[in-house]
């Protein structure tokens, strides 16, 4: 029944994003708003479509959640799987999606201060030179070296001016 469930829902979500259903619902909503006035713009005629509409939407947000609650973790499992196969990557971020918004946030702030300190290192001040020379270079040489490194150093918060 699960599995039946998966397919179907992937089948809908996937049909329910295309063109195709969009002329369709479309034309629906032209053939509603066209036959207002043969019905005198009803409270019923109303109805129908509110009522259509809702239970339309109401169905479709379980399917859709469905659908992406299994790309989100087909996702975090290739995540892990890098993860897991790269040998300078710290296995201890297998399974972040389990930490509460307190351990994610702290974690962050963490990442912040390491990112921070890095950017002001003379490493990566000589990184983002190269970085700047290679698309001068790309770019045919219209930019000075100098003038590319400091656009970079800017766009890194490296500035010195």
């Amino acid at each position: 029944m699960k599995e039946m469930f998966h397919k179907f829902s992937a089948r809908v979500s996937s049909a329910a994003g295309s063109s195709y259903t969009f002329s369709i619902a479309m034309l629906i909503v032209l053939l509603w708003a066209v036959t207002g006035p043969f019905f005198g713009y009803s409270n019923t005629w109303q109805l129908v479509i509110n009522t259509g509409t809702t239970v339309v939407t109401f169905l479709m947000v379980f399917l859709v959640q469905n659908t992406q609650n299994r790309d989100s973790k087909a996702m975090q499992l290739k995540l892990d799987e890098l993860i897991r196969a790269s040998k300078s990557a710290r296995d201890a971020f297998v399974g972040l999606e389990d930490l509460n918004d307190d351990e994610l946030a702290a974690l962050d702030q963490d990442f912040r201060k390491l990112h921070d300190a890095q950017s002001a290192s003379p490493v990566m001040n000589k990184l983002h030179k190269k970085i700047a020379d290679e698309h001068a270079r790309r770019k045919g040489g219209n930019f000075a070296s100098h003038a590319a490194g400091q656009a970079v150093d800017s766009i890194f918060g490296n500035r010195k001016d």
